[in-house]
């Protein structure tokens, strides 16, 4: 039987059309939002901060290789955290006065020169590091020694290139540079220690498959380290940028950290990172938990930072316009303790991956504060040193910080030193962060040359 329509079942005519001038618009409009949080890349645009960025990038996973290597090996020949924990003090004096001494260097020479010579140092104490593999060396002072030497070059280099970076990157894009090096320095943290893990392994002794593991990281290193050097050479000279007056000696050292003594903003910036680095740093303890708890299966562990850092420098277009960076540093190292105290109670591997990812994200943040109140802060003759005490503080902070972790680990236990450090870096940064005022009200919109010393 035919259906019969009546007049009523006739759909009316639709009245609400969409304009398509109003649907492209708003497209637009979600574009241009997911621009601003997504990564800043204009200053890949510049060429000198291209090839810098892309040879720190590659030579950085082959580092990180080394890095992962060197601590299991020690654990593998003397089975002791605290041997582990030595091989961050070994690095630390190093990066300490190197980074201080080659700062105040970089402020009188050509950066790019110091820079290239620093950079063939570390290039050349990776070969030595292959070398005593090969030869089965298994000396644990011998793998400090060359740790150490390490540490030197590696200081004067990274002093060198921060403060290369505001010479060839446009002020207002700092920020953005910043945050590209540490995106780029954080995936080479991600893929680096998956390779070492999967090279080196973690064993009750030490057999030809490991030695064969430690010879490759080192090999790797040794080549991925040449796009850094090809890098260097690649750069413009870079001449200090003043008239002169400046001596090289421990007296411009002296004037440097006095520089940082009298300003609060600077002197809290570098304070509260030591808090987070020394007290909440469970680095030393990945050999000895990776292999109680997740079957020898450390690469995780020493990649899960950075995965965070990667996730976080992804979706950091937020970073830059946030004004009030005093507290926000405060707020993301109280997030990264947070997050390292809980980490260390997970029994299961992909939760303490998971929340060790969740405290490099908010390193990322705080990274990427504290290097920019820094470089925009301090005048061009200051840089050089200001970048020396900045990697005294970023690379001593973290060894010094294996140092406790493993002596604690020794006196008690492995998940007491991570979990506590982790509250202990909670508490004394939010008291501190919060009582000291210029610190905490920081504005980076403010005029911050016009800050006079307190003292």
């Amino acid at each position: 039987m035919a259906l019969e329509t009546r007049e009523d079942d006739v759909p009316e005519p639709l009245t609400d059309t969409p304009d398509p001038a109003q649907a492209v618009e708003q497209v637009r409009t979600m574009r241009h939002r997911l621009r601003r949080q997504a990564l800043d890349t204009r200053p890949l645009a510049i060429a000198p901060y291209r090839r810098l960025l892309i040879g720190q990038g590659t030579s950085f996973v082959g580092s990180m290789l080394t890095q992962v290597a060197v601590p299991v090996q020690v654990y593998a020949i003397s089975h002791s955290s605290l041997d582990v924990g030595l091989v961050g003090l070994a690095g630390l004096l190093p990066i300490v006065g190197f980074g201080l001494y080659g700062g105040a260097i970089a402020d009188v020479v050509d950066r790019r020169v110091l820079y290239l010579l620093a950079s063939l140092g570390a290039w050349a104490v990776t070969l030595a590091l292959l070398v005593q593999t090969v030869l089965g060396v298994g000396s644990v002072a011998l793998l400090l020694g060359l740790v150490a030497v390490q540490s030197g070059t590696f200081a004067v280099a990274s002093s060198a290139r921060g403060a290369i970076i505001p010479r060839i990157v446009e002020a207002d894009l700092v920020p953005a540079a910043n945050t590209l090096n540490f995106t780029v320095g954080n995936v080479g943290q991600v893929v680096g220690p998956l390779i070492a893990g999967a090279l080196v392994g973690i064993s009750h002794g030490t057999s030809n498959l490991h030695s064969v593991g430690y010879t490759l990281s080192y090999s790797i290193d040794a080549v991925l380290f040449t796009a850094a050097l090809y890098s260097a050479f690649r750069l413009p000279a870079i001449p200090p940028d003043h008239s002169g007056g400046q001596t090289l000696g421990l007296r411009s050292v002296a004037d440097g950290l006095s520089f940082i003594i009298g300003r609060p903003v600077l002197l809290m910036s570098f304070a509260v990172d030591i808090a987070a680095m020394v007290l909440a740093m469970p680095r030393a303890l990945f050999p000895a938990v990776g292999l109680a708890r997740f079957h020898g299966d450390v690469g995780w562990l020493y990649a899960a930072i950075a995965i965070g850092s990667v996730v976080a420098g992804l979706s950091s277009g937020w970073i830059g316009r946030v004004r009030m960076q005093g507290r926000a540093l405060v707020i993301a190292i109280i997030a990264w303790g947070a997050a390292v105290a809980v980490s260390g109670l997970a029994h299961q591997l992909w939760l303490a991956v998971l929340l060790l990812a969740v405290a490099g994200a908010a390193d990322l943040v705080s990274a990427v504060y504290r290097q920019t109140i820094l470089q925009t802060y301090a005048p061009d003759e200051m840089r050089g040193r200001m970048q020396g005490v900045f990697i005294a503080v970023v690379a001593g902070g973290p060894r010094l910080g294996d140092v406790r972790s493993g002596a604690t680990a020794s006196a008690t236990s492995t998940e007491f030193s991570w979990v506590a450090g982790g509250v202990a870096c909670m508490v004394v940064v939010a008291i501190a962060g919060y009582l000291v005022r210029p610190f905490w009200n920081y504005d980076a919109t403010s005029a911050l040359q016009a800050e006079q010393p307190t003292g």
